[in-house]
Parts: C-alpha cells; sequence; structure tokens
C-alpha cells in the first residue's frame, strides 16, 4: 500500500501540472484546448533534442525548451484560436481545430523523432530510497516537490499580480472584463503562455521519470482533464486536490 501511494503521488504530481494549465487557458476561452496535449510531449522531445542530439547541458535544455512550448502555445493561440474568436466561431469549430492541430503536431514529432521511445537516462537506473517498505528514487522527490512549488507559485500569481487578476476577471466574466478595460485579447495570450509553460515543464519531468513517444500528451491530457472535472474548472486548490 506504500508503494501504491507514492506511485500515485508520483503520478498526481505531473497531472496536477498538466491539470492547471488546461483549467487556467479552459476557463478564459470555454473550449477543450485539445493542442495543450501536444504542448507537453513538445516539452520532453525538445529537451531530448538539445541535451540528447545537440549536447546541451540540462540547465540550458530545459530552459530553451519551456520557452519554446511557451511561444508553441502563444503561435496556436495567435494564428489559429484568435482568427476564429473574431469570426465568432462555435465551440465545436474550436474544437475541430484544436483536435486537428494536436494531430499535425503529433505527426510532425513522428516524423522528426521516429515513433519508437524515447529516454534522457544514460547508463544505470538510480537506486530507490526505502520510505516505511516503499520504494521511490531521488529523481521522482524532485519531481513531486518541484510541481508542488510551482503549483503553490501559480495560485500566488493569480491571486497577488494584476496580470493574474485580470486572468481571474476575464475567466469570470469576459464581456465585464472588457468593460471595466482589460484587454481580454492579451490576457487570453499570456494564459495560453502560462498554460503552456507548465503543461511543457510537466511533460520534461514525465520523461526524467518514463520514456517518451509521441502519443504521450493525448494520454496526459485526458488524465488532466479528469483531474478539472473532479476538482473544478478554474480552482487551483480544486485541482491539486483532484
Amino acid at each position: 500500500m506504500v508503494q501504491f501511494f507514492l506511485n500515485a503521488l508520483i503520478a498526481a504530481s505531473t497531472y496536477a501540472l498538466i491539470a492547471v494549465g488546461f483549467s487556467l487557458i479552459y476557463s478564459t476561452v470555454r473550449f477543450f484546448h485539445f493542442a495543450h496535449g501536444i504542448v507537453f510531449a513538445a516539452g520532453a522531445y525538445l529537451t531530448y533534442l538539445f541535451k540528447i542530439q545537440f549536447d546541451f547541458p540540462f540547465w540550458l535544455a530545459i530552459p530553451i525548451s519551456v520557452f519554446l512550448c511557451t511561444i508553441l502555445g502563444c503561435l496556436i493561440e495567435f494564428f489559429f484560436y484568435r482568427p476564429l474568436r473574431r469570426q465568432e466561431s462555435s465551440s465545436l469549430v474550436f474544437l475541430l481545430a484544436s483536435l486537428g492541430i494536436y494531430i499535425v503536431l503529433q505527426n510532425l514529432i513522428s516524423l522528426a523523432f521516429g515513433d519508437s521511445s524515447k529516454t534522457f537516462r544514460k547508463g544505470a537506473e538510480d537506486f530507490g530510497i526505502d520510505i516505511i517498505g516503499g520504494s521511490i528514487t531521488p529523481v521522482q522527490i524532485y519531481i513531486i516537490g518541484f510541481s508542488l512549488l510551482l503549483i503553490i507559485s501559480t495560485a500566488l500569481w493569480l491571486r497577488h499580480t494584476n496580470i493574474g487578476k485580470a486572468m481571474r476577471a476575464v475567466a469570470n466574466d469576459e464581456v465585464l472584463a472588457k468593460v471595466s478595460g482589460i484587454d481580454s485579447e492579451r490576457v487570453i495570450l499570456y494564459t495560453f503562455a502560462m498554460g503552456s509553460a507548465l503543461a511543457g515543464i510537466a511533460g520534461i519531468l514525465v520523461a526524467f521519470d518514463v520514456d517518451m513517444s509521441p502519443t504521450m500528451g493525448m494520454k496526459a491530457l485526458m488524465m488532466g482533464v479528469v483531474t478539472v472535472i473532479v476538482g473544478g474548472v478554474g480552482s487551483i486548490r480544486g485541482v491539486a486536490a483532484g
């Protein structure tokens, strides 16, 4: 049971990150952002590209990958979703567009890296640390701690910064936010940037623990969506608990 709990905690720590990012985006644009899953996978594969193929150190490869994931999310919002909003497209159109983006980008990853699993790990695996009969590796401890730190930081950001308050206002009522002088389009772009960065980080953390594959984003996204449904859209504490 201890091992079962530890395994669940490790999985939950990464699912919570992608769920928080998905919740932020969904609460502002109100449609199912399928492409969030491919941003998750892109985080892992970009880090693999810079670390394994370009031989960058991790301290450089990871920030570059997170930055590129942030840019990817912003580009998707700016070039695909924003024109659809201006045309007042239905939620179904947004859903299909998002699914199409996911399929195209997943296949681009497959073309670039192949369908076989990839890994960061070289040499022997880390020995597990015994905790009351259960085993957990140092990498998994770092994953849990870093995920918790990011979730708390995101919650504090939304509550205590002007941008965070604007994001909450748009999520609550976009029309009223516009009347109050908030640039909702800019706020939505900020939201995609933050949500995409969290998804990219989650993908990197997962890749440190298990192998990566081009389809890894869909499973993580589905688990993240379940987490949001259980915890409640727009509630960081609810998502973390879920």
